[in-house]
């Protein structure tokens, strides 16, 4: 039995489910900064890297417990609100898309665009998979935004006589 719901409208809600984990994941890492607010950062930080069994004088884990140094309750609250603003973002973008407003899906095609150039840049530096993985799913979400917005246009009529 085929599905009342056109291919190009559910994949514009796939594209909504997805802004909408965007948000969700970006608001959890807000939540965690919080959290981090008026603790020790450096033992928090020795503590995930000791869970993990890294060693803390190889390359990674040292940079990580160097940042971990630097950090201060302000630059906490300061990246908590910076990721709580983009979650918000990605939420309104989900909720617009879903519903199919053109405000969303222009929202979308951009977002989406600014990032291609970045990834092209990536990929022929360092190709990895999950690179071309990104890159492919984010040249899909454009076209198909590109795609309803030319859909939405044609089936405006047009004012000249």
């Amino acid at each position: 039995m085929a599905s009342a719901m056109p291919e190009h409208h559910k994949a514009i809600r796939a594209i909504a489910y997805l802004e909408a984990s965007k948000g969700a994941v970006v608001l959890l890492a807000a939540t965690g900064l919080l959290s981090l607010v008026h603790k020790d950062v450096i033992a928090v930080a020795a503590a995930m890297i000791e869970h993990l069994h890294l060693n803390p004088a190889s390359k990674y884990p040292e940079i990580f417990l160097d940042l971990a140094a630097r950090v201060q309750d302000t630059k906490l609250v300061l990246l908590a609100a910076g990721a709580t603003l983009y979650s918000c973002v990605r939420f309104a973008e989900a909720y617009g898309l879903f519903f199919e407003r053109a405000w969303a899906e222009v929202l979308a095609a951009a977002s989406g665009a600014i990032y291609v150039p970045f990834e092209v840049l990536e990929l022929l530096r360092k190709p990895t998979w999950h690179g071309a993985a990104l890159f492919g799913v984010n040249i899909v979400i454009v076209a198909v935004m590109v795609h309803a917005l030319v859909r939405r246009r044609q089936k405006v009529p047009s004012s000249s006589s």
